[in-house]
């Protein structure tokens, strides 16, 4: 049986990327998404996940990913793969409706939104690990897109900084079905102190309000 706690004042969510291009069926990467994501409900498990952190109290963190803007990477040497695929496509444009929050992920309840990563890791080049520390969290747990990409890197780069780390099985998704088992069941064991279903994080969050 799994022991993970949620202490009070020190435990926070990190919804990584909640971009309607992730989450909206008219969103660019939808259509890749769409399999694993109706597979494990995600929306619904984000909502749930959501609605219990509020409700024992926990702050919610918005990690964005880099808005796509005319001339981002001129002059860089070294873009990466999918850096160069998102800007290729205009990923999350500032100003378009994919570079919005999906519907109820904003900051609508005085949620901290970090700054933009340029990368896959929230913590690399942003503010996020200063905004936790000030906050004294301890205890961190992601959602959001993509399980392999951006919430591994970040995931990752926590448990190196020291973080407890819980990764949510059916509130990510992935590009396909292999790629979300080896986020949870190749990687994820390799760093995570948790990997749990939305309904086991929801239990001990309310075990513990």
């Amino acid at each position: 049986m799994d022991e993970t706690i949620y202490p009070q004042g020190r435990t926070a969510l990190l919804c990584v990327d909640p971009y309607n291009d992730f989450l909206a069926e008219d969103g660019k990467m939808w259509p890749a998404l769409s399999e694993v994501s109706k597979t494990v409900d995600l929306h619904a498990n984000l909502i749930k996940i959501r609605a219990a952190v509020r409700e024992a109290g926990h702050p919610i963190f918005i990690l964005p990913h880099h808005r796509h803007r005319t001339g981002d990477f001129e002059g860089w040497a070294h873009l990466t793969p999918f850096q160069a695929a998102a800007h290729d496509h205009k990923m999350f444009a500032e100003g378009s409706r994919g570079g919005d929050w999906y519907e109820g992920f904003g900051p609508d309840h005085g949620d901290i939104v970090v700054k933009e990563h340029w990368g896959a890791s929230s913590f690399a080049n942003t503010d996020l690990d200063v905004q936790l520390r000030q906050r004294g969290i301890t205890h961190v747990i992601f959602i959001g897109a993509i399980a392999n990409t951006c919430i591994e890197a970040s995931a990752r780069y926590a448990a190196e900084l020291g973080y407890h780390v819980t990764l949510v099985r059916d509130a990510t998704a992935a590009l396909s079905p292999d790629a979300l088992h080896a986020a949870h069941e190749i990687n994820g064991p390799t760093y995570a102190h948790a990997i749990l279903t939305t309904a086991e994080v929801v239990g001990k969050l309310r075990s513990r309000a």
